[in-house]
């Protein structure tokens, strides 16, 4: 029998124009699975965030469904308590676990949203959220001694990176190296996987795409309104795409001729044009009341909100999350549950009209969770913006002057999430011929690999098996 007989690279935030038109050419793997079999972009979930998208293409759910709307999430209907969406939060089956429960052997390395660990049927290196390799971070946990050995053929003098630290620098030339880094460590010990466990089943997720696209987008991209001309890293972002190209080669050596290949990214990358500070806007159109406004930019957490005046505040992220501060849900709700969807429909309708910086419209989308998804579990934002289509991100801070920033209230970032990443299926059992296929969701992935694998496809996906 082929081992594996399915293998998954994940590419976060991999960005189609750049893999299927711009960078085709420098690409030879990547080229050779379009032409071999079916690809084209694939509309992430929104938000079009790491977490939740992995789990929500991994499960067929929405984010609604799993109750998780980002990175962190409001654990009650206090203020400031935000609680990070990790394995525990993932209530439905994963492909690895329904293929697991079927009698296949699963590896899943570096996927968003393992963490901590949960038992399979095989092997599971968990993701960054893991806050370090000191940490039980492995199923079993007896796999990591495997990994530090394997690491440190790979990379000697480096520890496992679970992730690039501190990303968000100024240190160009140390991310850039810890990025490789850990790329090569990912893909060291997938091979190491597939040589000693022979797995049904391999998953990795590669980090560094989203990584490098943070660090260094504005030093190749004219359009980045802080492009840095005849910068050293102008190649740097393409050059690592080459890399990876170049170790999903060496992965597929390892494989057998019958192996289906899924290369895919949970959504794509765009250029960052700025930062909106919600929550400034929202104290100018006097939505939130602070006792005493900073001079300088500071988080909502370290200033005493007037709750009692506040009738909206939000968070920052890729997208703005916006709350609603209502009578009888949040502790010193200032609206009635009469009026929440007057005044949440005002709300929207303003941030819709928000002008830019040049006083045209910004082109703010503004969701309702109801709107988006099936179900909403958990505490939901009520409203989801993605500020100028995700050309810009949301920034949480108040105090000092002005709606918009090029500070970044997490640290330096180049890049945005696009709402569209990208996906290439090369199937041996039914050759593509190079076919473009764009009209795909993240959902419709679980239901179409367990249609191709005649695995049931259980009730209540949100996505549909495609005939790839």
């Amino acid at each position: 029998m082929t081992y594996p007989r399915l293998l998954i690279i994940g590419l976060d935030c991999a960005e189609p124009s750049l893999a299927f038109d711009q960078w085709r050419a420098d690409l030879p793997t990547l080229n050779r699975l379009m032409a071999e079999g079916v690809y084209g972009e694939l509309e992430s979930c929104i938000p079009a965030i790491t977490v939740p998208a992995w789990s929500c293409m991994m499960s067929g759910r929405d984010p609604g469904e799993l109750g998780v709307y980002g990175f962190r999430n409001r654990a009650d209907r206090s203020y400031g308590r935000m609680v990070v969406a990790d394995s525990r939060a993932i209530r439905f089956p994963r492909l690895w676990d329904i293929l697991g429960n079927a009698g296949w052997r699963v590896a899943v390395i570096g996927v968003p949203g393992t963490y901590p660990p949960p038992p399979v049927n095989g092997a599971l290196i968990s993701c960054f959220l893991a806050p370090s390799t000191d940490a039980a971070y492995t199923f079993p946990p007896t796999l990591a001694g495997r990994v530090a050995a394997w690491t440190a053929a790979a990379t000697p003098g480096r520890p496992y990176l679970l992730d690039v630290p501190d990303f968000r620098s100024d240190d160009k030339q140390r991310i850039a190296r810890d990025i490789y880094a850990m790329c090569d460590q990912r893909f060291a010990v997938a091979t190491a996987l597939l040589e000693e466990e022979h797995p049904d089943f391999l998953m990795l997720v590669d980090m560094g795409v989203d990584r490098i696209h943070h660090a260094l987008w504005k030093h190749m991209d004219p359009r980045h309104p802080l492009f840095v001309p005849d910068s050293p890293f102008a190649d740097a972002i393409r050059a690592y795409y080459r890399h990876v190209d170049t170790q999903i080669a060496g992965l597929l050596t390892r494989c057998g001729p019958d192996t289906a290949v899924l290369i895919v990214s949970d959504h794509g990358a765009r250029p960052l044009m700025g930062g909106v500070r919600i929550n400034q806007w929202l104290i100018e159109q006097g939505d939130l009341s602070v006792r005493a406004m900073p001079d300088t930019p500071t988080s909502l957490d370290q200033v005493e909100v007037d709750w009692s005046r506040t009738r909206v505040w939000g968070a920052g992220g890729y997208y703005g999350r916006i709350f609603l501060n209502v009578r009888g849900r949040e502790p010193q709700g200032a609206i009635s549950a009469a009026e929440y969807e007057r005044v949440r429909t005002d709300l929207a309708a303003r941030l819709e009209a928000m002008p830019g910086p040049d006083g045209c419209p910004l082109g703010n989308r503004v969701f309702t969770p109801r709107q988006l998804y099936r179900a909403v579990r958990g505490i939901a934002p009520d409203l989801i913006v993605y500020f100028g289509d995700l050309g810009w991100r949301a920034v949480g801070t108040i105090g000092g002057t002005g709606i918009f920033t090029q500070e970044n209230d997490t640290g330096p970032d180049d890049a945005n999430h696009a709402q569209h990443g990208m996906f290439i299926w090369r199937d041996p059992q039914r050759p593509g011929g190079g076919r473009r296929f764009d009209r795909v969701q993240i959902y419709d992935i679980l239901p179409t690999l367990l249609r191709r694998f005649n695995m049931p496809i259980p009730e209540g996906l949100r996505g549909t098996a495609l005939n790839l």
